[in-house]
C-alpha cells in the first residue's frame, strides 16, 4: 500500500460541463460544472476509488504514462495526485449511525443519569475488543 498515487485522468468538455474518467481505474468517474470543481472532484473520486481498492485487497495498477494517453479534440489528460494517509485517516474517523435496542427501563435510567450512550458504547467496545487509542 503506497502513500502517494499519481494517475492520469481524462477531462471531457461538453455543453453540460466536464466529465472525468481514469483510464487505469475502471469505474472511477466524476463530473463537474467547471474546471476548478472538476479538478477537486477528480482527486476525491480517485482517493475514494483507491481507498476502496485497498480495503478490498485489489491490486492497484501502475499508471499509464501521460504521454501515452490518447485524447479527442474535446478532451485533455491531466495527472491527478492523491496523498492517501490523510484520506485514510478521514475515512477511518467517520462516524456511523446504528440503531440499537434497549429495555425501556434501562433507557430511562440512562437518560435520568445523563449517560451519553454513544460515548459509553464506544468506550465499552474499545475495552471489550482490546483497542487502545
Amino acid at each position: 500500500m503506497k502513500d502517494n498515487y499519481i494517475f492520469p485522468a481524462i477531462f471531457s468538455k461538453d455543453e453540460c460541463g466536464f466529465s472525468i474518467e481514469f483510464p487505469d481505474l475502471p469505474g472511477c468517474f466524476s463530473c463537474a460544472d467547471n474546471m476548478e470543481l472538476a479538478l477537486k472532484r477528480a482527486k476525491e473520486a480517485m482517493q475514494l476509488h483507491l481507498y476502496g481498492m485497498e480495503k478490498d485487497g485489489d491490486e492497484i495498477p501502475e499508471p499509464t504514462p501521460i504521454f501515452e494517453i490518447n485524447t479527442e479534440s474535446n478532451e485533455k489528460a491531466m495527472l491527478i495526485e492523491a496523498w492517501m494517509p490523510t484520506f485514510r485517516e478521514q475515512m477511518n474517523q467517520q462516524t456511523i449511525k446504528r440503531k440499537i435496542k434497549l429495555p425501556k427501563w434501562l433507557d430511562e435510567m440512562a437518560r435520568r443519569e445523563k449517560v451519553n450512550l454513544s460515548a459509553f458504547l464506544e468506550e465499552s467496545l474499545k475495552k471489550y475488543l482490546g483497542v487502545t487509542d
